[in-house]
């Protein structure tokens, strides 16, 4: 069975609906959570639901205090064993429409400041030489989607990032992985229209959007010992919509 006693763990984007997921997933599997988002409401209602859970304010983009960020992290938990990295943003808009600042934003904060997180993150884990690293990438780094090239390179480089970093960290026992997921309930699906939603649906085998525990349960494996030689690899959870 799975258990996360005692390991310390980092949850980026940890108010969103897989955010959520991925808390409720790791606190019930006994981890030390440390939860950070940038909505002061939204972490303190996550604190209520889950009084055991850390939480710290940050915002991922500001690349200059990622590093004083870790370090605050490992100093709260006592150390670092785990990184889950969930945290993104879009700025959809058709190529030709889209804006320099549209395409470097989502950049910026999807892809760099993961890059960072991994970076000062994994140094602490080469103290202990233990690590999991699970980057939350998306099916449009797979496929591409209308109107989302900056999204889909940002999700696609973060795939080609997490493999580098699992061959130089292979040695130290520190395994970098990937979950990849399609469409999702969450409060931003649920304002899709209808129709287009069932539109969506028609292309999924299994005829139903995921849910975030699809995709905390895929993550909770990669974090886990029973995934200990899996490295560099992409864990899709999209009901069969993709199939590498």
């Amino acid at each position: 069975m799975i258990n996360f006693k005692e390991k310390k763990i980092l949850i980026t984007g940890a108010t969103g609906g897989i955010g959520h997921a991925l808390v409720k997933k790791f606190l019930s599997l006994e981890g030390i959570v440390l939860a950070t988002g940038t909505n002061t409401e939204k972490l303190d209602n996550l604190k209520n639901n889950f009084p055991k859970i850390n939480v710290l304010k940050f915002d991922i983009s500001n690349h200059d205090r990622i590093e004083e960020f870790i370090d605050n992290v490992a100093t709260q938990l006592n150390g670092l064993d785990i990184i889950i990295n969930n945290a993104g943003i879009t700025k959809d808009n058709l190529s030709l429409r889209m804006k320099n600042e549209e395409w470097h934003k989502v950049i910026d904060t999807n892809l760099t400041s993961t890059f960072y997180i991994c970076k000062y993150g994994i140094k602490k884990m080469l103290k202990n030489k233990y690590g999991r690293v699970i980057n939350i990438t998306s099916i449009v780094g797979h496929t591409g989607n209308l109107g989302q090239s900056n999204y889909a390179a940002s999700k696609a480089a973060i795939i080609a990032m997490s493999k580098s970093l699992a061959i130089e960290y292979a040695k130290k026992n520190i395994t970098v992985n990937c979950v990849s997921p399609g469409f999702i309930q969450t409060k931003m699906t649920d304002n899709i229209v209808e129709s287009i939603k069932a539109v969506l649906t028609s292309k999924i085998p299994m005829s139903r959007l995921g849910t975030g525990e699809d995709v905390s349960n895929a993550v909770a494996f990669l974090a886990s010992d029973t995934a200990l030689y899996i490295t560099g690899e992409t864990l899709h959870v999209n009901g069969g919509m993709y199939m590498a």
